[in-house]
């Protein structure tokens, strides 16, 4: 009788290996690229939320609305509002700082919507 070999070996870890391959830390450049980009993504985000405000007093200071899509800016606001929802929801209900960016990001969008919309004549 012959018994062929298998061209794919299995492989079996204890829990006790499966336990130790799991709590083996992360490379220190991977912590560092992390931290960069947990920072970085937080400052050009919290920028942006200032970035909303040229727009805002062009509005005001003009009083014309018309070269400002309503729609466009509605999307974005949709957009920032469930990012931050589903961010929320993902981090298990944790107001971390992408949550607070994207809820800051949603809220400059709304006052823009509703500067359009009242330069446009809308009442609400």
């Amino acid at each position: 009788m012959s018994q062929t070999a298998s061209l794919q070996p299995s492989i079996h870890l204890s829990n006790n290996a499966q336990q130790r391959a799991a709590s083996v830390p992360v490379r220190l450049p991977g912590r560092v690229y992390l931290a960069v980009l947990t920072w970085a993504f937080t400052v050009f985000n919290s920028m942006r939320v200032l970035a909303y405000l040229p727009t805002m007093w062009a509005i005001l200071a003009s009083g014309d609305s018309s070269q400002h899509s309503l729609w466009t800016w509605c999307t974005w606001l949709g957009a920032n509002a469930t990012m931050a929802a589903w961010l929320f929801e993902q981090n298990g209900h944790r107001m971390g700082r992408a949550v607070i960016v994207n809820f800051g990001n949603a809220a400059m969008c709304a006052v823009t919507v509703v500067l359009i919309a009242a330069h446009r004549g809308w009442s609400f």
